[in-house]
């Protein structure tokens, strides 16, 4: 499965809002995550957004982000927020753990692991 394919493959827009949801909700619900969930603002509704429509793109569908924002420059609009090694692993344990949640299939899941490890390593600005 090439990663412009995940989209269609998982179930389109319903299937990406799903995955935020229950990314987020377990930011919120578990204390591995409170390292990442304190970079964030208290109120989550545009930061679930913002993912969704990132992910949209990133996955293969439409590039709602673009759209409403620019180019990403993801790391630039990151640069604000201390991201060392633990808060790139909790960040991936939290998505990794979403995609379960909502019933990825493991082929799926291992392609967007890898490809979410290269963006949350590239966004990291401190040395751990």
């Amino acid at each position: 499965m090439h990663l412009i394919e995940a989209y269609e493959l998982m179930g389109g827009e319903a299937a990406v809002r799903r995955l935020v949801d229950r990314f987020y909700d377990l930011m919120d619900e578990d204390p591995d995550y409170f390292g990442i969930r304190k970079l964030h603002p208290q109120d989550l509704t545009s930061s679930r957004q913002k993912l969704f429509m990132f992910l949209c793109g990133f996955m293969g569908g439409p590039s709602l982000y673009v759209e409403k924002f620019g180019e990403p420059r993801m790391r630039t609009r990151h640069l604000p927020f201390s991201i060392g090694i633990p808060e790139r692993d909790q960040w991936l344990s939290c998505m990794s753990r979403a995609m379960e949640d909502v019933g990825l299939e493991q082929e799926m899941r291992k392609s967007l692991e890898k490809a979410f490890y290269q963006t949350a390593d590239f966004m990291r600005n401190q040395p751990e």
